[in-house]
């Protein structure tokens, strides 16, 4: 193994070990784009092969894997290379296993899906670097013209997409109704490799789930009642492009296991058919519920969880981006009006000041309301919603320091870290406010020195 303490100049090499070439496309554009060297293998067996062949730094390995699992590859690895660093990633049920091959000389584990700050955070610790170097992007986009993104937290979100995007990993897009995960999905298309293809989107909450496997995977004509026709489905329109199913939590259980077997291998069947189909679109997935809760319920099928959610996109609601809030509005009116209306400086405090708790989606709706009752001209808060103009100003309260409001919420959030155990997801709930608001939050921390990892 090569001493990375000994080149400090030198890139650490990383090897990125996984069966799901989605998630191993992802973490090896991730890496690739922090300035690690990479090599990314689909198996335990090729694994072993690389390590007896070349100096590599650390390995980044999949927990269940066919043939030699990642488990049974760490104890491998560790008979010839005893010191070598290697990070886990495991889904849920793994997780206990992971805690104790941690006694096999693996350095962490991460459950999926993967937050990329805390695998970035778990790479530089174990090869040495910095960890309060600053995170790099595979490059900059511009936005489309549609796109609006003040707020720092969208600002974040974008930069992910930018990262993520090129990759061909899966994605599940998540954030409550309204917040504009079908606009994000349009970015990650145009910003993909498929940008030239088709993108596909199905409503799965919109279409009766007597139609919608007929709608995904076609039919031959004569399959069942009203089957004049033989009907080409979205994944066969989706062929080198992209497919966005939206409210994938609607999907019944049956319809999930057809789906699962696309996401492993591409292939289906039309209603009526024996013929193997196969598709090699892109899978995006979104969904205002919370998946975790609806497979511990029994609703939503694990191993499909797993196979969409390579890596999560969350969007945080509008009333924790307020800064987006007039530019949005200004969009939509200029849209709605054709550039004539204007706001007064009373809607403008209204808009900014109501919570919005339908998100984008309520602000279009209430913009679309004032610019048929304003005939275009200026909008006064008469032409707004009654629930918007009812929303009345906080009574006054005293002054405070703002640097003793960054300490009090910097202490309350560093606790309540510690107290889950370094746990984002938990830590979010606990402080009532969103995973990109608090991931966001964390960052700052992170650069200004503070310890928001486990120190395990």
């Amino acid at each position: 193994m090569r001493d990375s303490s000994s080149t400090p100049q030198a890139k650490p090499r990383i090897l990125i070990v996984d069966d799901d070439a989605g998630q191993r496309s992802l973490l090896d554009s991730f890496l690739g784009g922090q300035g690690f060297d990479t090599v990314a293998v689909e198996s335990g067996e090729r694994a072993l092969d690389v390590l007896r062949k070349g100096a590599v730094d650390m390995m980044v390995s999949d927990v269940r894997m066919p043939g030699i699992s990642g488990l049974e590859t760490l104890r491998l690895a560790r008979h010839e290379h005893a010191r070598l660093p290697v990070l886990l990633v495991t889904a849920f049920a793994d997780i206990r296993q992971a805690v104790d091959a941690m006694r096999d000389g693996a350095v962490n584990y991460l459950p999926k899906p993967i937050d990329l700050d805390e695998l970035l955070a778990s790479v530089r610790h174990a090869t040495g670097l910095s960890q309060n170097a600053p995170r790099k992007f595979s490059g900059t986009r511009e936005l489309p013209p549609h796109v609006i993104a003040q707020s720092p937290l969208m600002h974040a979100v974008f930069r992910d997409v930018a990262l993520i995007a090129p990759s061909e990993s899966r994605i599940l897009i998540t954030g409550e109704s309204g917040v504009g995960k079908e606009v994000i999905a349009d970015v990650i298309h145009a910003w993909s490799k498929r940008a030239d293809g088709p993108l596909v989107k199905v409503n799965c909450a919109a279409i009766p789930e007597t139609l919608l496997e007929s709608e995904l995977f076609g039919h031959e004509k004569g399959s069942f009642t009203g089957a004049s026709a033989q009907r080409i489905g979205r994944f066969e329109q989706a062929q080198g492009g992209t497919i966005m199913l939206d409210e994938i939590a609607e999907m019944s259980q049956g319809l999930q296991a057809k789906l699962l077997r696309v996401t492993q291998n591409g292939s289906f069947q039309r209603i009526g058919s024996n013929t193997e189909l196969r598709s090699n679109a892109r899978i995006l997935a979104a969904s205002n519920r919370i998946l975790e809760e609806e497979v511990k319920k029994g609703r939503f099928r694990e191993d499909l969880f797993y196979r969409l959610n390579v890596v999560e996109m969350n969007i945080p609601p509008l009333r924790e981006r307020p800064e987006d809030i007039l530019p949005l509005a200004q969009k939509f009116i200029e849209e709605l009006t054709e550039g004539r209306a204007r706001f007064s400086s009373a809607v403008g405090e209204l808009l900014q000041h109501y919570p919005w708790p339908g998100n984008v989606r309520e602000l279009r709706n209430a913009m679309e309301r004032a610019a048929l009752l304003s005939r275009g001209e200026m909008i006064l808060p008469e032409h707004l919603p009654m629930r918007v103009r009812s929303s009345t100003e906080p009574a006054p309260v005293p002054v405070i320091d703002e640097q003793k409001l960054d300490d009090i919420e910097r202490t309350a959030l560093l606790q309540t870290l510690k107290k889950h155990d370094y746990n984002r997801t938990e830590t979010a709930k606990a402080l009532g406010i969103s995973r990109r608001a608090l991931i966001y939050k964390l960052q700052r921390l992170r650069e200004l020195g503070y310890q928001i990892d486990s120190p395990a």
